[in-house]
């Protein structure tokens, strides 16, 4: 078994070894290595697992592609060094999930193996596997953070009449109200940033630079949108969703307070649904929230049941596995001081902070 690093003429081999593996995400194709790179300056261990006997070479040919893919595995990671929460290798940071995706237990060993090396090398405090599937044996595993994901049926009224009762009536609510839905791109970007940025100071958290919304709408194109959902032309509320495979994934969203009048949100996730089926998307991925939390509660009245992710780590500089969670009592002081700052000062400030959380 060979163990190296990414290189750049690995991007196609690399996305369709991602395609076709039944444990991706749309956060394990190549794109995020740039996006990461040169959003926060993260630097990047990209492993990629090749089978020396050759083996590889007798795979049956890409599902996706038709071709023989010499990748039996890979192992997405980033160091990220900051005073704030130490110095660890993540796979991956800033997004929901990573890991490694590999043909069998003995690529997936090796791969696992060779982090722990470049953790040690690096002398990092501690390398976090943000597992979405499964777990590795041996490793010490945290379940703060539960996934969301339900089957999208073949037309609109049957995907309505599967939202809870209360739910579906604040989605009624939102129909009846006339509000106007625009699906797009680039163009949508500074109308859904204000939202963006109203909404991460209301959470308390430090907003991501709008140049950084931008790199992924390019770097995915057609597979990452927005959605905004305006009444009279007023924007209300919207989203930046991902298109992988068969699935939708809301991922960054944002409202004004006046959306709560008109069931905007509600509203904004059934239009998402209709999108997303006539896009030929069979699953709506509603991504990961911390057990009763606002937005763990709301995706439950929706009928979606909460699955941990079994967050693992492996222990190099520190002895216990850190706590660099919001819930942390010890941070939620800076928490309320930021809910209160101009919004402007922390659209202008918080780029600067939030490369540094991992």
């Amino acid at each position: 078994m060979k163990i190296r690093f990414y290189q750049e003429t690995d991007c196609q081999a690399w996305d369709e070894y991602v395609l076709r593996h039944r444990d991706a995400t749309v956060f394990h194709l190549a794109g995020w290595k740039s996006v990461v790179e040169n959003s926060f300056g993260h630097q990047s261990f990209y492993l990629v697992a090749e089978d020396c006997q050759g083996q590889t070479a007798k795979r049956q040919p890409d599902e996706y592609t038709g071709r023989n893919n010499p990748i039996a595995g890979v192992f997405p990671l980033f160091s990220v060094r900051t005073f704030l929460f130490g110095r660890s290798m993540v796979s991956l940071p800033i997004v929901t999930y990573g890991g490694i995706l590999a043909d069998n237990s003995k690529v997936e060993t090796a791969l696992v193996q060779k982090a722990i090396e470049l953790t040690r090398e690096h002398d990092l405090d501690y390398l976090e596997i943000r597992n979405k599937n499964g777990s590795l044996p041996d490793l010490p595993t945290k379940e703060l953070y539960y996934n969301f994901e339900k089957e999208l049926l073949p037309n609109d009224d049957a995907n309505l009449k599967a939202i809870p009762r209360k739910s579906r009536r604040m989605v009624r609510v939102g129909m009846s109200k006339e509000l106007e839905t625009t699906f797009g791109a680039e163009e949508l970007l500074s109308e859904f940033y204000e939202l963006f940025a109203y909404s991460y100071r209301g959470f308390g958290t430090p907003v991501f630079s709008r140049r950084y919304l931008g790199k992924l709408l390019r770097e995915f194109n057609e597979s990452c949108r927005i959605l905004i959902i305006r009444k009279n032309g007023v924007p209300l509320s919207g989203v930046m969703s991902f298109f992988f495979r068969d699935e939708v994934v809301p991922y960054y969203y944002g409202a004004y307070p006046a959306s709560r009048d008109y069931a905007a949100n509600d509203y904004l996730y059934w239009a998402l649904m209709c999108v997303a089926r006539e896009r030929g998307c069979k699953s709506f991925n509603f991504g990961r929230s911390k057990k009763d939390t606002g937005p763990y509660r709301f995706k439950k009245h929706w009928g979606f049941e909460p699955r941990p992710l079994p967050y693992q780590y492996y222990l190099n500089r520190v002895k216990e596995i850190p706590n660099i969670s919001p819930d942390n009592p010890k941070y939620q002081k800076r928490i309320e001081m930021w809910k209160k700052l101009p919004l402007w000062v922390t659209k202008l400030v918080g780029p600067r902070i939030v490369k540094y959380i991992p």
